[in-house]
């Protein structure tokens, strides 16, 4: 082991080779600590892996990093399968990518539980009275900090604009506004290239911490290489194991039975999931809600509450979705009620991130080829545009069912919206994070409704 050095002073020499045992409980440690959403998920990553551990320089982090933003999913979970794959080969990325989300899905699985058995408890009540305001704020703020990064000129805020008319006035389903504005960044690329070459963003290394265990210079390892073979093998496995699931789901559910639905509508969900979580929260929204009923727009404020404070992939709210439905709808009687909401809550986990595996470990061999073409990133930079008018719009219905719970022919809630404007100053003004932020709300809705509730 290397020693201990001074405060500023370069390591001269790259650590030791990280055994599997070492790298699963860094991984795993990780599940539990990593909050903050995509960018502090990212941040922590980079802290212990480029600067303290040294496993990978920046250069090859960032490189990995633009890669994992191309790609629909969870950029934070994608980049650890990612590292753990080019380091311990594929079972290295299916530990990494795993022990990233089953500590907040087993989290959420129990705060779920308590949700729905305590929800109408006084204390529970308060809590969430809160959060729900604190939750509006969070998606505005969302909306704001993907719009500074995407909307750079009048081509990204016009895109912007039609998405959010389109699923605002017209109630477009998501993947069409998805479809069209990678269409438009497919064109765009050739008619208006200085326009549109928005993507990667996350620029070039500035500093060296000293040799890496995977330094800028290290060979590529061999099962990193392309493999039309491995390729296959990758796709087919993947393919396969979607198909066994879903074919167990239809043998046992019927077609039309709630875990095979499920199953299939967040296979699509995770193919769209362009931007981080915020993005496909409207299509969830319009599939778990409008659609197919699994649970109540406020009770979807709720779950994404509660997935803002818990460690993990924001998009891991799917879970909570699955267990309300899994619960409202009974999957396995109602004699195994959690049970079977666990189960729903397992299925909607395993194939939302099935993809996600899949991307990296068929497509990580690929990553210098794909890395900085124009025509690769173009449409990515269109549907982020795209996604900030989608998250206007998530906003704007929240803001609705917490500012008027019972609907616009009832009262206005002053005090819930005292909260969401006290919220939106705290993230823009003042920076606070997430979890103080969710802290101090859940305090005030505490306090309202057990010691104030004339207020309400």
């Amino acid at each position: 082991m290397s020693a201990v050095l001074d405060e500023g002073q370069t390591p001269a020499v790259a650590p030791d080779p990280i055994g599997f045992a070492e790298a699963f409980w860094f991984w795993l440690k990780l599940g539990f600590i990593s909050f903050g959403g995509p960018a502090g998920q990212i941040a922590i990553m980079h802290t212990e892996l480029v600067e303290r551990r040294r496993w990978i320089s920046e250069k090859r982090f960032l490189h990995a990093l633009n890669y994992c933003m191309v790609l629909p999913g969870p950029e934070a979970q994608q980049l650890a399968t990612y590292i753990g794959w080019l380091m311990h080969r594929t079972w290295g990325g299916i530990v990494a990518g795993a022990l990233f989300v089953l500590p907040s899905l087993f989290i959420l699985i129990a705060l779920s539980w308590i949700y729905l058995r305590f929800g109408d408890v006084p204390i529970v009540a308060g809590i969430f009275y809160g959060i729900k305001p604190a939750v509006t704020a969070l998606v505005l703020h969302a909306a704001h900090r993907i719009g500074t990064r995407a909307l750079k000129n009048g081509w990204m805020w016009g895109i912007a604009a039609a998405a959010f008319v389109a699923i605002f006035a017209f109630d477009t389903p998501f993947p069409a506004i998805v479809a069209a504005a990678a269409l438009i960044g497919y064109l765009g690329a050739r008619w208006a290239p200085s326009a549109f070459a928005l993507g990667g963003g996350h620029g070039a290394a500035k500093q060296s911490y000293g040799p890496a265990l995977i330094d800028d210079d290290t060979p590529t390892p061999v099962h990193a290489r392309f493999s039309r073979s491995h390729l296959l093998k990758v796709l087919g496995v993947g393919l396969g194991m979607w198909a066994v699931t879903m074919g167990v789901l239809v043998v046992t559910q019927g077609l039309q039975g709630t875990l095979t639905q499920m199953g299939w509508f967040f296979t699509k969900a995770a193919m769209l999931t362009f931007g981080g979580a915020y993005a496909v929260l409207p299509y969830v929204y319009q599939g778990a809600v409008e659609q197919h009923h699994w649970l109540s727009g406020a009770q979807m404020i709720d779950g994404l509450a509660l997935g803002e404070t818990t460690p993990g992939p924001l998009i891991m709210v799917v879970a909570f979705v699955g267990f309300v439905g899994g619960w409202l709808k009974q999957v396995l009687g109602p004699d195994a009620l959690f049970v079977g909401a666990a189960l729903a809550a397992t299925v909607v986990t395993f194939f939302t991130f099935l993809p996600s595996f899949i991307f990296i470990l068929a497509g990580g061999p690929a990553v210098e080829a794909t890395h900085g073409k124009l025509g690769f990133t173009a449409p990515l930079s269109a549907i982020t545009a795209a996604v900030v008018g989608v998250i206007l719009n998530l906003a704007l219905f929240f803001a609705y069912h917490v500012l008027w719970p019972q609907g616009f022919s009832d009262r206005f809630d002053a005090l819930s919206a005292a909260i969401t404007v006290a919220a939106a100053i705290a993230l823009f003004r003042f920076k606070v994070g997430v979890l103080p932020l969710l802290g101090a709300c859940a305090a005030i809705g505490l306090v309202v409704t057990l010691l104030l509730p004339q207020l309400r």
